[in-house]
């Protein structure tokens, strides 16, 4: 037996398998083999070699354990193989992603460059943005700043243009009267031809006004009940003979399908529709001119503010077979002082604002105004207005002109309250009524009902503008009158009704709580009723007026304008009245001195608010002193302060004379101390009418004042 199959044999004894490594072992246990089959040849074993023995099996154990280790090692190799490939593989992977992370960052990164580039490019128009919207802010502040320069300049010009037309006026109407009969025929005609010039230059003034009004957005606008039969007869009576006098077809066509009245502002509509046939056969030489009135159910913007929301509106065409106006004119036409031909070789004169204002006045209607043309076939211009008028509304900012293409400016409306009571204007007929003139439409419904009850038709008046010119025309039977009206003093309206030819017959029974019930029946009121007053108390004072109108000839009164009947009290008239006038045109100055000479008064004047006051506290016995508003050094407003300042002068009657006609200015010359207020140029009448109210008002607080000092005067 050699050693190596000894080590086999001892390996497997043990368990083992075979080594891997066993031709390297017998050089290695050669010895130690040796021994051990020398040993076991002989089978025995003392004591002595037992430690031998023990060191042997240590030895080998030893071998075994490398041998088991050897075997580990080489599964170990097998495993980190394995290991390492997976390992390679992974980093294979590892370096795959890597580059695909890498390629991704760069990606990221050309994103974010192009992020950053495009937040730059918007912070770069927000920027843009910024400056232009400061830039159309900046530009809205100098609209609106130009537009109420544009609003003053134009109220300044109307200014300047009343004041030398208010001495036409008066002094060419004084000519005209010929009271004195002392010019000729042909001399009468001359003054009553400067006359009607000058009333043609105040329409133009107004006009002028009326476009800085509705610029500014104080224009006001009265809704009411409007027949349609009115607007047709209007028209007809108006343009039938300038038809003929050209030899022109004037053809008026209004539907059958018509309703028979509509809410809207009477005046201003035919204020537009007057403008439109106006201009129509202005620029019509040969055919004709039509209006037509229908109801239409589409035709206006469909974007119109107002119209958008209607299902129908009133259609209004003025057709024309006149020279037409070229496509790039027709927006210009509507602008304000443009026309079609504004050349210095124009054929037709004109200012160019009928358009344009009443372009504007139909927005204020709720309405809208079109036009179709070609040049030398004629125009057609149409008006739709809303069977209620509504005031458009938008996000115009003040003081930017309203357009309906921009249509952002709400403009401010006052709606008239005059219409807010629901009258019999429209169902009168033959019957007698009332003129109810009460600007608190609540008690005016409580009159209205008295009245009803009384046997008598009623029509509201809530507004005393106007009410003069209302009993002109609709003849009442009788008035009631509120002394207290907010737009003028009652008893001046009372004045003027008892002076005009017209109206002086009407019984006007005052009801208000103004006091003054002496001083009204000597103007000739026909009783007073003071407030508050009872329902049975009203009844009978309608009892009393129906009575009073049942007196005369039955179906029409007959104008007594020769002289006030029988009832009517003694009127105050102007004789002996002391006046003074401050106005800085000597012009003024002539003509008012003029017009209030022929009536026995005596006329101080001064050009001065300076040389008022002193002439003022040197001069007694002045009765009223007439202070124009626009004057140098010290304007009007200053010279009334400064008045009412010096206790002497405090209660002297004061009336501003201004021609600067624009909303609030009434209220101005009150608040600096004015009894009373008249426009430029002056009316007569009306100036009158201040006169004699304020002058008898002042001679009785003077009479007053000495019947209380009398009795103190005896005592002392």
């Amino acid at each position: 037996m050699d050693v190596t199959s000894v080590v086999i044999r001892i390996g497997s004894g043990l368990g083992h398998a075979k080594p891997a490594n066993v031709n390297i072992l017998p050089a290695l246990f050669e010895d130690e083999v040796k021994a051990v089959i020398e040993l076991a040849s002989f089978n025995e074993f003392n004591e002595t070699h037992q430690t031998f023995l023990d060191q042997l099996m240590e030895s080998v154990g030893i071998v075994l354990n490398t041998i088991a280790a050897t075997m580990r090692t080489e599964g170990l190799l097998k495993q980190s193989q394995l290991l390492t490939q997976e390992l390679q593989a992974r980093q294979t992977e590892l370096t795959r992603k890597q580059e695909e992370l890498h390629a991704t960052n760069e990606e990221l990164q050309e994103k974010a460059q192009l992020l950053e580039n495009e937040k730059k490019q918007v912070e770069a128009k927000n920027l843009e943005i910024e400056m232009a919207r400061r830039a159309l802010e900046e530009k809205a502040e100098q609209l609106a700043l130009t537009s109420k320069y544009k609003s003053e300049f134009l109220a300044n010009m109307s200014h300047e243009l009343r004041t030398p037309l208010n001495s036409l006026l008066i002094l060419s109407k004084l000519l005209a009267d010929n009271a004195q009969g002392n010019l000729n025929d042909k001399q009468v005609e001359f003054a009553r031809t400067i006359n009607s010039a000058g009333s043609d230059l105040l329409s133009l003034i107004n006009d002028i006004l009326d476009l800085s009004k509705v610029e500014s957005g104080t224009v006001t606008i009265e809704v009411g009940d409007m027949p349609m039969q009115n607007l047709k007869l209007h028209m007809e009576r108006t343009f039938r003979q300038l038809a003929a006098d050209k030899g022109l077809d004037f053809n008026v066509q209004f539907d059958g399908k018509l309703p028979e009245t509509i809410r809207t502002d009477e005046k201003r509509l035919q204020q537009i529709v007057l403008n439109l046939l106006s201009n129509a056969f202005k620029f019509t030489s040969k055919g004709g001119v039509t209006l037509g009135v229908r109801c239409a159910e589409e035709g206006w913007s469909p974007s119109h503010p107002v119209l958008r929301n209607a299902s129908r509106a009133i259609e209004i065409s003025v057709k024309d077979t006149g020279i037409g106006i070229p496509q790039d004119k027709q927006k210009l036409i509507f602008e304000a002082f443009q026309q079609a031909d504004g050349t210095t070789s124009r054929k037709y004169g004109g200012t160019g604002l009928g358009l344009s204002i009443s372009r504007e006045i139909a927005r204020l209607l709720g309405g809208e105004l079109q036009v179709r043309s070609k040049p030398g076939e004629g125009s057609t211009f149409t008006l739709y207005v809303p069977l209620e008028a509504q005031a458009a509304t938008g996000s115009a900012a003040a003081g930017t002109p309203a357009r309906y293409e921009n249509t952002g400016a709400v403009v401010p409306t006052a709606l008239a309250t005059s219409f807010e009571v629901n009258d019999d204007r429209d169902e009168l007929g033959d019957a007698p009524f009332v003129l109810i003139v009460e600007d608190d439409p609540t008690f005016a419904s409580i009159l209205l009902d008295a009245a009803h009850e009384a046997g008598l038709k009623g029509v509201v008046s809530t507004a005393g503008a106007g009410t003069l010119a209302m009993a002109r025309k609709m003849q009442p039977s009788a008035i009631t009158l509120d002394l207290g009206l907010a737009d003028i003093d009652g008893f001046v309206l009372l004045d003027l009704l008892k002076h005009d030819p017209d109206t002086r017959h009407i019984p006007i029974h005052v009801i208000s709580g103004a006091g003054g019930s002496g001083s009204v029946l000597r103007m000739g009121a026909f009783g007073v009723t003071e407030k508050p007053a009872e329902r049975a108390d009203l009844v009978t004072v309608f009892g009393a007026l129906r009575d009073e109108a049942a007196s005369e000839k039955p179906r029409r009164r007959r104008k007594r304008s020769d002289s006030a009947p029988p009832a009517a009290r003694p009127i105050q008239e102007l004789g002996g009245a002391k006046v003074l006038i401050v106005d800085d045109d000597i012009r003024n100055i002539f003509s008012l001195t003029s017009v209030l000479e022929s009536y026995g008064v005596e006329v101080l004047h001064a050009e001065r608010g300076k040389d008022g006051i002193l002439i003022l506290e040197q001069t007694p016995g002045v009765d009223v002193a007439l202070i124009d508003i626009m004057m140098p050094e010290m304007d009007g407003y200053e010279t009334m302060q400064q008045i009412r300042q010096r206790p002497q002068l405090a209660s002297l009657p004061l009336i501003a004379v201004t021609a600067k006609a624009m909303k609030g200015d009434r209220q101005k010359c009150l608040d600096a101390g004015a009894s009373g207020y008249i426009a430029k140029p002056v009316d007569v009448e009306l100036l009158l009418a201040l006169l004699r109210v304020w002058i008898a008002r002042a001679r009785e607080g003077a009479s007053a004042q000495a019947a209380m000092a009398m009795p103190q005067q005896a005592a002392e």
